[in-house]
């Protein structure tokens, strides 16, 4: 069976700076997402991986090469429609749920902020309705909608995260590093709740991470990123088992032993 691509990213390349002192950031990378599939992107800080996830949601302007989602080119300059349209279907989860999410607004508008934007509602009902789904999706009371986040923990302030893409009703999740600042108990419960989340919904998920044990566990592909370049890109089982970069060989030693450890503690915890 031929495998849908919903995300295609063809020799991207990103640079910051001005043009005496360029910085290229990401340096002509290419790979393709499938539908349905979570495919992980790994690499230490500062190797291009968040700036990739950034592009494509159309924060950081591309230099050149090109990205397409079902098929159509959404880098660079598009129209409203497109652009509106990618707003939607293109959501992200940030690391950081304390800064990510605004102190001073409830739940209910934190969640609610794109399709106020988008005006993606017909009427107040049918908005809170949204919120409410979004937030039972995420194992959250609608209750809560009016609530302020300090009131919440790490665990659930990451939750509240994921509900504000998921009130949008996205084809695609870009989760950057989604649970790195987060608790190693409550680090499997978000793992397991975006697995859920994948299967009921129909998702896509690019998984940014520095964590390999992380990307094992949930990515059905994995690229490692280095200094902007992808070095290595298979099925995810295979990667691991015949690391093909010294880089990626290096890590993988470098981590086992607290891999082992972490993901021992993942496993106690799935039912």
């Amino acid at each position: 069976m031929n495998k849908e691509k919903l995300l295609e990213v063809k020799n991207l390349t990103v640079e910051f700076g001005s043009k005496s002192k360029k910085f290229r950031a990401v340096d002509d990378v290419s790979f393709h997402i499938y539908r349905g599939e979570t495919f992980g992107l790994v690499g230490e800080s500062g190797s291009g991986k968040t700036t990739i996830g950034r592009a494509i949601i159309r924060i950081n302007p591309v230099v050149s090469g090109e990205i397409l989602f079902n098929g159509q080119i959404i880098s660079g300059d598009i129209g409203k429609e497109l652009d509106k349209e990618i707003t939607r279907k293109i959501q992200m989860i940030f690391q950081d749920p304390m800064a990510s999410l605004n102190e001073r607004a409830k739940v209910d508008y934190i969640v609610s902020e794109g399709l106020y934007n988008l005006k993606n509602y017909k009427n107040e009902e049918e908005r809170k309705a949204k919120v409410a789904k979004a937030l039972l999706d995420v194992g959250l009371l609608p209750e809560f909608a009016s609530r302020f986040p300090h009131e919440f923990s790490g665990g659930q302030r990451q939750r509240i995260g994921v509900a504000r893409a998921l009130v949008m009703e996205p084809e695609f999740i870009i989760a950057d590093e989604p649970i790195s600042a987060l608790d190693v108990s409550i680090r499997a419960q978000v793992l397991n709740l975006l697995s859920e989340l994948q299967d009921k919904l129909n998702l896509t998920y690019l998984f940014i991470a520095h964590d390999l044990s992380v990307v094992r566990f949930i990515s059905d592909r994995v690229a490692v990123i280095h200094k902007g370049k992808i070095v290595e890109l298979a099925e995810t089982e295979k990667l691991f088992r015949h690391p093909l970069q010294p880089y990626h060989y290096q890590i993988l030693e470098e981590r086992r032993k607290r891999s082992w450890k972490y993901m021992t503690q993942i496993a106690m915890t799935i039912p």
